[in-house]
């Protein structure tokens, strides 16, 4: 059966939250017959113009390109009439029958997340792409995706996938314990029945003219020379398809190189490029930034050529992490990210809030997640020694040796000498930063850690998120009587470090947290300081 363009249900999909899904198999809607040979013309584009051109454009070679499309069209064709998915109890099927049978059968409970994107093309004509998260890391072959289907039938299926998995895990299915859907951040709630439908709540939209913000994070700044940058390769991969000789390329490198003075008003030009496409970019790939609950789930919207919703069970966000770039502190903006388990490519999928005011930020993520520490103990200030000598040691090395070679063979090597003892003054204020940057602390139900200056991050993270510690020092820092205290946490990046605690204040953090597990560990007695666990 093919797929339904119009918005009616599909057949066998029961519209009310716990109904059986029995029915037929179904297929993607038609429409992506349009969308796979355009998909596929990136890749088709240099056989095709070398088809042309060893043809000499003769009507024979334009013949055996248009062959060549043809035979691309059928294989969407075949491909969009042998694949079919079907939810079928309590999983959902994918199958494919081209040359031998396949089916990629996924539990609904195993379902983490069901994001829906809408690129360009798609929009255009009504269809999405869904995809669907189960907590394999990110592995390809762990998750699935239907790349076709229309928005109605996206809507309808994410919504009858997360709601089976919501029940699955309330009821305790695949073994696992009932859990009560939370009432409000970092609470536990009144269990929900699965067939009480909940009324969608909007947290926050970020309002289009924090936008500007964009360029502060830093990596969208780079947008000009990323583009100059592939224009050259592309130049160099498809010269000899378009004629182009490489020696004129190189030849116009080396122009340039000789009449610097075109060089650097190229140079600056892309400078001054950098916060407008830096801004534009952001804004394309963060327009109209939604942040909503949703039975059970934080779905966050975005994008302006291509729509991306992603959902994320809120009963497995186990805190947050709050981000802040040294241009985003000093116009006082933040951005957050969700810690959550079994989350693949969190970077991307786990982000709650692009750069908005710190305030703002703390106010949002504390109505979905849970509030953040303020108060953060500091570190010894042996801690502050290490910091300082990291940031200006190594330049003064590269200062006295550019000097020495200065002296021996060559006054050029002056330049590098100043250049590293400029940086090395640099250095002082930028070690002392990331020393008042460090900390951490525990409020009895949550437990923060903050380090970082030129990308600082504090995360807040839930106690029972806690999985195993992680104690350990390196020669100077057992010189110091400093070690480094790594939370284990079975999300976000599977672990948070507080560096350079002292020995004592480390290891009483991890007993505060969870003394049962540390207290076989310690010394007791008249010792004059704990023992620290490698």
């Amino acid at each position: 059966m093919t797929g339904q363009d119009e918005a009616a249900p599909s057949p066998g999909i029961h519209q009310g939250p716990g109904a059986p899904l029995p029915g037929p198999p179904q297929r993607l809607s038609p429409k992506v017959l349009l969308t796979e040979p355009i998909r596929m013309l990136p890749s088709l584009f240099l056989p095709l113009a070398g088809v042309l051109f060893v043809g000499g454009f003769s009507p024979s070679s334009f013949l055996w390109a248009a062959l060549g499309v043809a035979g691309s069209v059928a294989y969407a064709v075949v491909r969009w009439a042998t694949f079919t998915y079907q939810v079928a109890g309590d999983r959902l099927e994918l199958t494919r029958a081209l040359v031998s049978r396949s089916v990629r059968t996924i539990p609904l409970e195993r379902v983490r997340g069901v994001d829906v994107s809408n690129p360009p093309l798609h929009r255009l004509l009504g269809i999405a792409v869904l995809k669907i998260d189960t907590g394999a890391g990110g592995e390809d072959k762990q998750e699935g995706e239907l790349d076709g289907v229309t928005v109605a039938e996206a809507e309808r299926l994410k919504a009858v996938l997360l709601r089976h998995a919501r029940a699955g895990a309330q009821t305790g299915e695949g073994g696992r314990d009932p859990v009560a859907v939370p009432a409000g951040p970092y609470q536990e709630g009144v269990s929900t029945p699965v067939d009480r439908p909940q009324a969608e709540r909007v947290l926050f939209v970020v309002p289009r003219r924090w936008l500007a913000y964009g360029p502060l994070s830093g990596a969208y700044l780079l947008t000009p020379f990323a583009l100059a940058a592939g224009a050259v390769g592309l130049a160099f991969q498809w010269g000899n398809e378009l004629r182009v000789d490489g020696r004129f390329l190189v030849g116009a490198g080396e122009w340039l190189w000789d009449h610097p003075v075109v060089l650097l008003v190229a140079l600056v030009l892309l400078v001054l490029a950098m916060p407008v496409a830096g801004g534009v970019m952001y804004a394309v790939f963060n327009w109209d930034f939604t942040l909503r609950v949703r039975e059970g789930y934080l779905v966050a919207g975005r994008g302006l050529l291509t729509r991306r919703s992603v959902s994320l069970e809120r009963r497995r966000v186990r805190g947050f992490e709050l981000v802040e770039g040294v241009a985003e502190r000093w116009a006082g903006v933040a951005r957050a990210w969700a810690v959550v388990t079994g989350l693949g490519d969190s970077q991307t999928r786990g982000q709650l809030l692009p750069v908005v005011p710190r305030s703002k930020a703390l106010d949002v993520v504390g109505e979905a997640v849970g509030p953040t520490i303020s108060r953060l103990r500091p570190h010894p200030p042996a801690a502050r020694r290490r910091r300082l000598f990291r940031a200006v040691f190594p330049w003064l090395v590269i200062a006295v040796c550019a000097g020495a070679a200065g002296l021996v063979w060559s006054p050029l090597w002056w330049g590098p000498a100043a250049v590293a003892l400029l940086l090395a003054a640099l250095g002082v204020p930028l070690g002392l930063d990331r020393y008042r940057s460090l900390g951490h602390a525990y409020d009895g139900a949550r437990l923060s850690v903050r380090s970082g200056s030129l990308r600082r991050s504090q995360v807040v993270i839930e106690e029972r998120a806690v999985v195993g510690w992680k104690l350990t020092q390196t020669p100077f820092q057992r010189q110091a009587r400093v070690l480094t205290v790594t939370a284990g946490v079975g999300a976000g990046s599977g672990g948070y470090s507080a560096f350079d605690v002292g020995e004592a204040q480390g290891v009483a953090f991890a007993a505060e947290v969870t003394p049962a597990w540390l207290a076989p560990f310690l010394l007791t007695g008249n010792s004059e300081r704990p023992k620290p666990v490698e």
